[in-house]
């Protein structure tokens, strides 16, 4: 029997975040952000009927020469003249490259380009960001370096939650619902999975207090019976219930559309799964069957 997330066609977590992989669009789209910046720029003469000449003494061509000898390490005199040929070799070993190389790469270049008034690194790197939010990958530039903006603890929590819930439908369904949501590459819903992330917490604490109908705050006052809370974090999860039912109408069915982020959402999914990890170790030292 397939898992829901098998019926849903939902990848693992680490491949849906993109922690340690990076997929063919992505991999599409930063060689795009090297066309764009980069490749586009080299305006060279054409020499025969086919092959164009890259210049000795341009931008490019200084760019190159470091790609060569600082990230491939190879001889100089390996470099070719012509443009085609090198850019050709270039888009090979970038689609041969190990997920890290590709970061390697274009922090590589955005930090080794001869850029006067470093408008041109700069966009590139802010474009890069753009997709990089936009392909659910871990990674960002930051200060002109691909830094984690999601940890391996983050990712942890969220498979443990998933893990721990498989036998708990309900919480379960709202768990794989609001990873799906968020990490829709094509049309990602921010404001319901974070609907969906608050709904599984939701969902485990009403299972607990044995109320289907109660909401959070009143489930969280009826697990206190049952498991001890402690007080800073009961206060925590009541004031972002507070929040999914308030910020940007999340629950409300305004007209405006919402300007929740990626963040946002991540956030919210991280924060719930982490709870519903404490709750259920909660509840199995309290003897609670779920």
């Amino acid at each position: 029997m397939k898992l829901f997330s098998q019926r849903k066609g939902l990848r693992p977590v680490r491949t849906v975040m993109q922690v340690d992989s990076i997929d063919e669009q992505l991999r599409n789209n930063l060689w795009d952000a090297l066309t764009i910046f980069y490749w586009d720029r080299v305006t060279p003469s054409l020499v025969g009927r086919s092959l164009l000449w890259l210049p000795d003494h341009s931008d490019m061509n200084a760019l190159l020469r470091l790609v060569w000898h600082l990230f491939f390490q190879l001889p100089g005199d390996t470099l070719s003249n012509y443009w085609t040929e090198t850019r050709g070799r270039l888009r090979g070993w970038f689609f041969e490259f190990q997920w890290y190389e590709v970061y390697d790469f274009i922090e590589f270049v955005a930090n080794h380009y001869p850029d006067e008034d470093g408008s041109v690194n700069s966009g590139f790197m802010d474009f890069c960001n753009i997709v990089l939010e936009r392909h659910l990958s871990a990674y960002r530039f930051v200060g002109g370096q691909i830094a984690d903006v999601t940890s391996e603890e983050e990712i942890s929590e969220i498979e443990q939650a998933l893990e721990a819930t498989q036998g708990l439908e309900a919480v379960n369904t709202h768990l794989h619902t609001a990873l799906s949501r968020f990490s829709d590459r094509k049309s990602p819903d921010y404001r319901n999975s974070i609907k969906e992330s608050i709904s599984a917490v939701e969902s485990l604490c009403s299972l607990i207090s044995g109320d289907e109908k109660a909401t959070l705050g009143h489930a969280l006052k009826e697990i206190e019976k049952h498991v001890q809370l402690h007080g800073a974090l009961k206060s925590a999860f009541e004031k972002l219930y507070g929040y999914t039912s308030d910020a940007d109408g999340i629950r409300h069915a305004l007209l405006e559309e919402s300007n929740l982020r990626s963040e946002d959402a991540k956030f919210m999914l991280v924060a719930c799964s982490a709870f519903i990890n404490y709750v259920i170790a909660k509840a199995s030292r309290a003897g609670i069957t779920l």
